[in-house]
């Protein structure tokens, strides 16, 4: 049982750990799983947010991470008319290990943002986030040496006692997170905001088996960000964020040019996004996006920078995101972030 406990915490604490918390370099285009408070924070009705991920391919497909939201303005004829109140759902999936390790959640948000000012370009605001989360590992997709051969797998079941009649494992928790975001802005071609995230408030634990349960350690975030116009055609967006999880720490730092195509119409606008961040000590992340009215599509890539390249091969990893805002002519303007 001990050696069950240690293949388990190596593929939880090792293999899962980013399958514990969502990992983006976009983390500006997976808005709730960044910070509960940013549900309902965005100038449309309703919005609808997908993410993939495939980090560290030539790494036997190390971590593929999918992720799909939607969230929506509620109750705005019972809330003051600078106040805005939001709810959405996030589905997340993560596949690590090769497929030998899923991990899948479910969650629910609510966010309230009150306005500070008699127009709401200022506003506070303060987030909730429920999580059912699942994880399964597939001990039969796990190889042993007794598999191993000069020409590769056999192909065989293993024999190895390590696993022999464990079977496939599962795991469920219920999980807690919340959030706060300040957000400002004095024309409609500028905004900024910062704010703070906590995960994992309830420290769930997951139980595997009966000798093996491993505690989720909080996950605090801090991020913030702006945009202002440069020209009338050209927008400069900045943002960063700070993320330490026990006691591991993460910075992403970066920006990007907005190149507006015909500025001069108000709801049919094209304009395409060209820039870059940086993971501090790991990886340098050219991103590339594309907006037409109400769609963004973007596209990045991760370069090793860290003693990781040589594995990776440099290749960090692919990541697409898209975004759609229903924005009905009745829908009330909010001055929202965007990267």
């Amino acid at each position: 049982m001990k050696k069950v406990t240690l293949l388990l915490s190596f593929l939880i604490l090792g293999a899962g750990a980013f399958a514990q918390d969502a990992h983006f370099s976009q983390f500006f285009a997976s808005p709730l799983t960044l910070n509960p408070a940013f549900t309902g924070k965005f100038d449309g009705a309703v919005r609808l947010s997908g993410n993939y991920r495939n980090q560290w391919p030539s790494i036997n497909n190390a971590f593929i991470t999918t992720t799909g939201s939607v969230d929506f303005h509620v109750g705005q004829n019972l809330i003051p008319h600078n106040d805005n109140w939001g709810v959405g759902v996030v589905v997340l999936n993560d596949n690590s290990a090769a497929g030998a390790v899923n991990y899948t959640y479910y969650s629910l948000s609510t966010a309230y943002h009150k306005g500070l000012d008699e127009d709401g370009f200022h506003q506070l605001s303060g987030g909730l986030q429920v999580t059912y989360a699942n994880t399964y590992i597939n001990t039969s997709s796990l190889k042993f040496e007794d598999q191993l051969t000069p020409y590769g797998f056999t192909g065989t079941t293993s024999s190895d006692p390590l696993v022999s009649g464990l079977g496939s494992l599962s795991s469920n928790y219920v999980d807690m997170n919340a959030g706060l975001l300040y957000s400002g802005s004095s024309s409609d071609r500028n905004n900024y905001y910062c704010g703070v995230s906590l995960y994992h408030i309830n420290k769930p634990t997951q139980k595997l088996t009966n000798a093996s349960s491993y505690a989720i350690n909080p996950r605090t975030t801090v991020h913030a960000g702006t945009y202002f116009g440069t020209s009338d055609n050209v927008t400069l967006h900045l943002s960063g964020i700070h993320t330490f999880q026990g006691g591991a720490t993460e910075t992403v730092l970066g920006g990007a040019i907005q190149l507006i195509a015909n500025p001069e119409e108000q709801t049919q606008q094209a304009s395409l996004y060209v820039g870059s961040w940086l993971r501090l000590n790991d990886a340098f992340i050219p991103y590339l996006g594309l907006e037409f009215n109400d769609v963004r599509l973007g596209v990045s890539y991760d370069y090793n920078t860290s003693a990781l390249k040589t594995a990776s091969q440099s290749q960090g990893g692919l990541e697409l995101s898209l975004m759609y805002i229903y924005r009905p002519n009745t829908d009330k303007p909010i001055n929202c972030p965007k990267f």
